[in-house]
């Protein structure tokens, strides 16, 4: 009765929210970074991240051609999509879970603004079976590839080589689609590395520079002791900037190995005989 508490509560929560934003319901409609991936459907997808614009659009152009269909979609029933989207990955990763787990405020933050950080959870945990899921976060925010030294320190060299491989065939066959798109997006990132942090919002005001060797010690720590869990906390830390919805990266712990009050449905099953402490 529990169990199909929180389930029926979770889903009636949802279902609501979704509805609010495909009736477009002020302020529910509201999503600012879905909206930025939405707006890729103008065909000039750097236009506003060039003027500077909160809200632009910052990933590669590989991830905009994968949305290329769905943002034809009209505004309020692509954010109803994506919201649905998210909540359903949120609750693959946590289960029974996922209900109390929205008093974690950066989980519904994540929900309402629209961000790919309940994606990249997924795509951590899928990638210890699937580590094609890394292209993923590798094609979006880029330095949570951090979380390949798993893979690395522990001389999984397929499972790296497919990670890295299904990156460069996608980033290749997208180039070949958008090479000016990609000049752009390079040159961005190349800007921005080298910019003082100018951002609203509450976020860690520490530098990637700082936070990128910790992120490295955690994960190779994490794989010399089989500790699967320190590859989200890595990849949080890794992060170009950590604001306060990036913590929802930490949905993917119930799924490798944290100990909770009670059992969580995992979205992907351990392989026999590995651990997951």
């Amino acid at each position: 009765m529990r169990d199909r508490l929180l389930r029926d509560g979770f889903v009636i929560l949802a279902a609501v929210f979704v509805a609010l934003r495909l009736l477009a319901v002020q302020p529910w409609v509201e999503s600012v970074d879905a909206y930025a991936y939405w707006t890729t459907r103008s065909g000039d997808p750097y236009a506003a991240a060039e003027a500077g614009r909160i809200g632009a659009y910052l990933y590669s152009p590989a991830f905009a051609q994968l949305l290329a269909p769905l943002v034809l979609l009209p505004w309020p029933v692509f954010c109803a999509a994506w919201t649905a989207l998210l909540c359903f990955v949120y609750w693959r990763l946590v289960g029974r879970l996922a209900l109390p787990l929205l008093l974690f405020l950066p989980i519904p933050f994540e929900i309402v603004s629209g961000n790919v950080h309940l994606l990249i959870a997924a795509a951590i945990v899928v990638g210890f079976r699937y580590p094609i899921a890394w292209a993923l976060p590798l094609l979006t925010k880029v330095t949570p590839g951090i979380g390949l030294l798993w893979f690395a320190v522990r001389r999984e060299w397929r499972s790296l080589g497919l990670a890295v491989g299904a990156t460069v065939v996608v980033s290749a066959v997208s180039f070949v689609v958008a090479p000016d798109e990609w000049r752009q997006w390079l040159a961005l990132l190349v800007r921005d590395a080298g910019a003082p942090l100018e951002t609203p919002g509450w976020y860690a005001p520490i530098p990637l520079l700082v936070r990128l060797p910790v992120a490295a010690v955690v994960v190779t720590w994490g794989a010399l002791t089989d500790r699967r869990w320190t590859v989200p906390v890595a990849v949080v830390l890794s992060l170009p900037i950590v604001w306060l919805n990036s913590l929802a990266i930490l949905a993917a712990l119930p799924a490798l190995g944290v100990t909770w009050p009670v059992r969580t449905r995992a979205i992907a099953s351990e392989p026999a005989g590995v651990s997951t402490r």
